[in-house]
């Protein structure tokens, strides 16, 4: 675990946190860390915890030995948001102390007694503050479905700060850098890489709350903010809104200037077709992500559709039905609500079809809304007239997939 100042009166406690599957579901193979704020005026609060995640009470003991502060004076516990990567530490600091005062949303208040027991817990709703006194004054501003109903922002006059929780947040473990002004090149395109795989992966399902959040935070002054997970950001917090603004666009069909194939093959007959399609796509400049399912995890292939303007789907009937790797990839797009998306699909059948009409009833179950080019299917390996219809279907979908793309 590492402390840091961030501004006055105000220390970060972080810590990777690796080989775990995120929500029990995402794969992170890079790593995520866990912050947790400590703002100390005449009294002092905790904003969210990564205490028992390595085990022992005793390690915030020493950690906060270390800054000054003595474990007894803590007085409040401030919970941002009740997922046990926020929350966890609850039942840990009651092993430290018993008469601290949890402070969060009425619908976080539910589940710390369901969650941990106890009492003692005070409800704040917008604008509601806590004077710590010293200058340190805390509001509270609810930010709900963001990613659960009970999450709220917790914001600091003085500093001007504002403690996020999953807001705002990236997946990828922090070295020496923690920091927005201390990252170098290579770390500020990691962190934009681990950040779109975090949105897409945590987050796309609550976009239209999200974007309302991003704009409460643009009602306040920010001078830095402070997330949950990832970097903090000091010399420009705007460029993190307005990352999340752009991904939001990403949720609802926009996209970088790339296309994702998502695709299988049983026999090598649609995998002759992609082949082919790898070329054209050479041919015209266009970046692309090869994902074969199931080879490639959720978690990566949320983050490469997500992210792209543009989808290719390859995929054959399989027992009259799509075939089950893209379709199980395509279900779980729509669970995340990714919307919007300009979308082709290629693919061979044998001695029946069925996977079109599976691609549209996936589709129009989840409310996706793709915009798709007419699809090409060929009996068996595909004939040169097959390929001649798939490059037709390729260079109009390059053509419209200009308007999708946001930089």
């Amino acid at each position: 675990m590492k402390k840091l100042q961030i501004a006055d009166g105000i220390h970060m406690l972080t810590m990777n946190v690796e080989d775990i599957l995120f929500e029990g579901i995402w794969e992170i193979v890079n790593g995520v860390t866990l912050n947790s704020y400590l703002v100390q005026g005449e009294k002092t609060a905790i904003i969210d915890g990564v205490i028992g995640w390595d085990g022992v009470p005793e390690t915030l003991y020493k950690n906060l030995e270390e800054i000054g502060v003595d474990p007894q004076n803590i007085d409040y516990l401030i919970v941002n948001h009740m997922e046990p990567d926020h929350s966890g530490w609850i039942s840990s600091f009651r092993k430290i102390k018993d008469d601290f005062t949890v402070i969060c949303t009425d619908r976080a208040a539910k589940m710390v007694s369901s969650f941990y027991g106890g009492d003692n817990v005070r409800i704040v709703k917008e604008g509601d503050t806590l004077d710590l006194g010293k200058g340190k004054v805390l509001s509270f501003h609810p930010v709900p479905n963001v990613h659960w109903p009970d999450t709220m922002y917790t914001y600091e006059r003085d500093t001007k700060t504002l403690f996020s929780c999953d807001m705002f947040g990236s997946f990828g473990r922090m070295g020496d850098h923690c920091f927005d002004d201390e990252l170098t090149p290579e770390e500020i395109d990691f962190f934009e890489s681990e950040g779109i795989r975090y949105y897409s992966n945590v987050m796309a399902t609550f976009t239209s709350s999200v974007k309302k959040a991003i704009e409460k935070a643009k009602r306040l002054e920010i001078n830095i903010i402070a997330p949950g997970h990832g970097p903090v950001y000091r010399k420009n917090p705007q460029k993190i809104i307005d990352d999340y603004s752009r991904f939001a666009l990403y949720a609802e069909g926009a996209g970088k200037d790339e296309v994702t194939i998502l695709w299988g093959s049983m026999y090598g007959m649609t995998a002759k077709a992609v082949d082919y399609v790898e070329g054209i796509l050479k041919r015209e400049r266009v970046k692309y992500n090869k994902l074969k399912m199931p080879l490639v995890s959720d978690s990566e292939m949320v983050a490469s559709v997500f992210k792209s303007a543009g989808v290719i789907i390859a995929a054959p009937t399989y027992e009259y039905k799509l075939f089950p790797p893209v379709a199980a990839a395509l279900n779980e797009l729509g669970r995340k609500r990714i919307t919007g998306k300009l979308a082709f699909r290629f693919g061979s059948y044998g001695w029946s079809g069925g996977a079109e009409k599976e691609l549209h009833e996936i589709v129009e179950r989840n409310k996706m809304n793709w915009n798709f080019i007419e699809s090409v299917e060929f009996e068996g390996m595909p004939k040169e007239e097959d390929l001649t219809k798939i490059e037709v279907g390729i260079l109009e979908f390059i053509e419209k997939m200009k308007e999708k793309v946001v930089k």
